[in-house]
């Protein structure tokens, strides 16, 4: 753990079409030279070849389809005269280039809403951009380790008076625990202290990444002992009736060597000269709430070697997940007393 402790256990079409399979007919208006009108149709090709046999040049290289001697320029600039006619006495919305019947469905307001939904929506998303600066500012401010008033609701907060004496250098070695705490956080806990009641301590570790327990908030009371640092300290974890972790107990129980909870090698359990909060704080986040904390449980690496162990622990995960939300859910509905708690919630969560 570093220079202040020990180690501890624990996916196109193409069409074709064949143009003597469909029939046009057509009426032409009296502009055309002939004077008269005809129908035209793919069906009664040979019929039309004979009347109009007389139009066919003498090469007869021509398709008689093309024989025919219609100004069809001018029928159709007549047509274009007319329909832009129509349309310059049309009094037009700005932008539109032809009065189409669906188009003048569409009211100004409809497109006044748009407008301003449009308007709306940018508005919203400003203002979730400044709220998320306003946050992170504020988490940026939020210290790691600071001094609070009071534990109105600490769990040792009566067990801490009942000690009225303390060794003599008892108040230096807290002091000191204070300065290892503040220098040494890592960024993921929080740490507490009071200084009327320095036995006193309140620590919220957020669950690392890669586990269950991932940007989970997790909240323990700590109290030094008047044996302290002959003994370990005490700790009570915050669980809301819930058991998401081998360790960490419905009780509040934290099973671990280094605070005498759980058997260990000597290494691995409290040194007085050598053991420190920082260390109990750490050990919490890296082996307890670790990646798979279904082989917290003793024994089962060896019952449960290989895919089988595998495959309950990713079950244990699952589980261990949707637990941590209920906590957190838990710790919204009924947080801590204090103000500074309360902060971590709001804070800390929204970043």
């Amino acid at each position: 753990m570093g220079d202040h402790g020990n180690s501890v256990t624990v996916g196109e079409s193409s069409g074709s079409g064949d143009l003597c399979k469909s029939s046009t007919s057509g009426s032409l208006n009296s502009n055309n030279q002939n004077g008269s009108n005809s129908d035209i149709s793919c069906h009664d090709d040979e019929d039309m070849i004979d009347d109009d046999a007389d139009m066919i040049d003498d090469d007869g290289d021509e398709d008689a389809d093309y024989a025919f001697d219609y100004n069809d320029d001018d029928i159709y600039e007549d047509d274009y005269s007319s329909m832009q006619d129509q349309f310059d006495n049309v009094d037009l919305p700005p932008g539109v280039e032809a009065s189409l019947p669906w188009l003048k469905d569409i009211s100004s307001s409809e497109c006044k809403q748009a407008i301003a939904f449009s308007r709306t929506e940018s508005s919203s998303k400003a203002k979730v951009d400044e709220t998320d600066d306003i946050v992170m500012q504020k988490f940026q401010q939020f210290k790691q380790f600071d001094t609070v008033d009071s534990f109105p609701d600490h769990h040792y907060d009566k067990e801490g008076t009942k000690d009225a004496q303390k060794p003599k250098n008892w108040a230096k070695k807290i002091q000191e625990e204070w300065k290892i705490l503040e220098e040494n956080l890592p960024e993921t806990i929080f740490v507490r202290v009071c200084e009327s009641r320095m036995e006193l301590l309140r620590a919220v570790i957020i669950g690392p990444q890669g586990t269950p327990y991932h940007d989970g908030l997790f909240f323990f009371d700590c109290l030094f002992p008047s044996t302290y640092p002959a003994g370990p300290p005490k700790v009570h974890y915050h669980s809301g009736g819930l058991r998401l972790n081998p360790n960490l107990y419905q009780c509040g129980k934290v099973c671990l060597s280094l605070l005498g909870t759980w058997h260990g090698r000597n290494s691995e359990n409290w040194i007085p000269e050598k053991s420190t909060m920082l260390q109990v704080l750490v050990s919490i986040q890296a082996l307890i709430l670790n990646e798979k904390p279904f082989f917290n449980e003793p024994g089962y690496p060896s019952t449960y070697p290989g895919s089988e162990g595998q495959r309950r622990s990713k079950e244990y995960n699952e589980s261990t997940f949707i637990l941590s939300l209920k906590t957190m859910m838990y710790t919204l509905r009924k947080p801590p007393k204090s103000k500074e708690a309360l902060m971590w919630i709001l804070d800390t969560t929204q970043e």
